[in-house]
């Protein structure tokens, strides 16, 4: 498996915008779909994007025309742009890495995760 390290959180005004970056070790990086989830404070765990081992790119609706995720499998590093942030995008999110795509795309991942990075929007 490989370790996740997340960087890129912090306070940013609705409206702003913020990315968020996830380090993965080992070699194996490009073999693994990677993927952000988010959990805000009293909240269940919710999906935000995908990316596939070749590029394709998943979103939710909530997040959709306002977020991107681009991988880089020479730098090993997976990226969410977020625009147009607004409050209730608050919460800490979470990389993942799984070999497989449906286990992202269904909320269920059971591979690797990182410990989280906190994003928070003010109004």
């Amino acid at each position: 498996q490989v370790q996740l390290v997340e960087s890129g959180g912090g306070l940013v005004q609705a409206g702003g915008s913020l990315r968020l970056s996830c380090a993965a070790s080992g070699r194996t990086f490009s073999r693994y779909a990677m993927g952000w989830f988010r959990q805000a404070p009293g909240k269940e765990r919710e999906f935000v994007a995908a990316i596939s081992l070749g590029g394709t790119t998943y979103y939710a609706d909530s997040v959709k025309g306002r977020f991107t995720i681009s991988r880089d499998n020479a730098k090993n590093t997976v990226s969410l742009q977020m625009n147009s942030l607004k409050p209730e995008d608050t919460a800490n999110y979470y990389c993942v890495a799984d070999q497989a795509l449906y286990s992202i795309l269904s909320g269920r991942p059971t591979g690797s995760w990182g410990q989280g990075t906190q994003v928070t929007v003010s109004s």
